[in-house]
């Protein structure tokens, strides 16, 4: 029986100032990064081209690329755009825990490109609009984080609020910050540094916590997001475990502090294996930025990303916990199985679990019967002891048969 339900990608919790930005953000780059009508005309060929040196000629591409005028366009009126879209439906919809409570907020932002993580959280939580923010924010690109900078400006703007304070400081990971953070954030960072060394996951994963550790204060919270493909989950998973060991508390995704079942750590080098990854269907997006997508040819039908946030334990409650409850976060589109059943793999104290419900047999059916989706953080109550409960025999995950119409 389902006792909660909160999505993780509920479009709903935007708030509608924002949508409307997001809905015209081509409107807000070209007010302040003017193209003309031909280099408008060329930017899905130059989306296109763009793309192949982010994916399969990745390893030819030269660090500071966005400061180049051509990249740095195509990427701010177009993956920009996508990130900014997943970023603000995830950041409205998580626990104001995650983010600072403090009225005077020592901020940084690695590898942060045109500010997207910056602007995403001024759209997404207008609760730290009114709180004074000062942002480092690191990246190699001076003329990326100059472009960004101009954007957010031109976000805030558009809101009537005063904006947050931007230091640019043009460097790598590591380079010295003149303030020790209460807040650090990182998007579609970590991997590329990742990539940059050939040595061992768990061996990178322990220098690049080490740094972000030498940038915090004692208290300080911090929020990662990287691409949900295997490598990332990987290394997020590595972090987990650091921050676990130090003390924090992983508020999100993680729905206990136990051993990762998703760490992504064979489905990385290729082999089947669950990695932590969150996805929502794009159809409601920005319908100019999808039919930018349509025009490059590069077509996005689904948004995926994995992320993890830390805090200290001391900003978190203990309660007593009845044993039949448990929480689960759903990782995992629908799963088509025998006997009219869908199932849904999802992480749990109790380890790798495959949540199954009856599937509608009839289409009027359907009305009555509502469905889960990737992301969702649920609590249910057992019916049975955990030992008593059954294993799927392919995947080796605890099965939970939920009733659908109990929501």
């Amino acid at each position: 029986m389902i006792l909660s339900r909160s999505p993780l990608f509920d479009k709903t919790k935007i708030p509608s100032e924002s949508l409307d930005i997001l809905e015209n953000f081509d409107q807000v780059v070209q007010s302040v990064r003017p193209l003309n009508s031909k280099q408008l005309q060329q930017l899905p060929h130059n989306i296109k081209e763009f793309s192949h040196q982010l994916t399969d000629e990745r390893g030819s591409r030269r660090l500071g690329y966005m400061n180049e005028a051509i990249q740095l366009s195509v990427y701010t009126r177009y993956y920009l755009w996508w990130n900014l879209v997943r970023q603000v439906r995830l950041f409205s919809n998580m626990d104001a825990s995650a983010f600072p409570s403090k009225e005077e907020v020592i901020a940084l932002d690695i590898g942060s490109g045109p500010l997207t993580v910056v602007t995403a959280l001024w759209l997404a939580r207008p609760e730290l609009r009114t709180k004074k923010i000062t942002w480092y924010v690191l990246d190699v690109s001076q003329n990326s984080m100059k472009a960004g900078e101009d954007i957010f400006l031109s976000v805030a703007s558009r809101t009537k609020c005063e904006p947050w304070k931007i230091i640019r400081v043009k460097g790598s990971f590591g380079t010295h910050i003149n303030q020790k953070a209460d807040f650090i954030t990182c998007g579609n960072a970590m991997n590329e540094m990742e990539q940059a060394s050939d040595m061992p996951p768990e061996y990178k994963a322990k220098k690049l916590y080490e740094q972000l550790n030498v940038y915090a204060k004692s208290d300080c919270k911090f929020l990662l997001i990287e691409p949900g493909v295997p490598k990332s989950a990987r290394l997020l998973s590595l972090f987990r475990t650091r921050f676990l060991k130090d003390g924090f508390c992983v508020e999100a995704p993680c729905p206990h502090s136990g051993e990762c079942p998703m760490n992504g750590f064979k489905a990385y080098t290729g082999s089947q294996n669950k990695w932590c990854n969150f996805a929502f269907n794009t159809e409601d997006a920005p319908k100019k930025l999808l039919k930018l997508s349509d025009l490059s040819k590069l077509p996005k039908e689904r948004a995926v990303l994995s992320f993890i946030s830390a805090i200290p334990s001391t900003d978190t409650e203990t309660v007593k916990k009845d044993e039949n409850i448990l929480n689960l976060r759903i990782a995992s589109d629908p799963i088509k199985l025998p006997g009219w059943q869908t199932g849904f793999y999802a992480c749990s104290e109790l380890g790798l679990s495959l949540v199954t419900m009856q599937s509608p047999k009839e289409k009027n059916e359907t009305a009555n019967n509502q469905t889960l989706f990737s992301g969702d953080l649920i609590t249910v109550k057992l019916n049975k002891k955990a030992p008593d409960l059954p294993k799927d025999e392919k995947s080796g995950a605890v099965k939970i048969s939920l009733d659908s119409r109990k929501f």
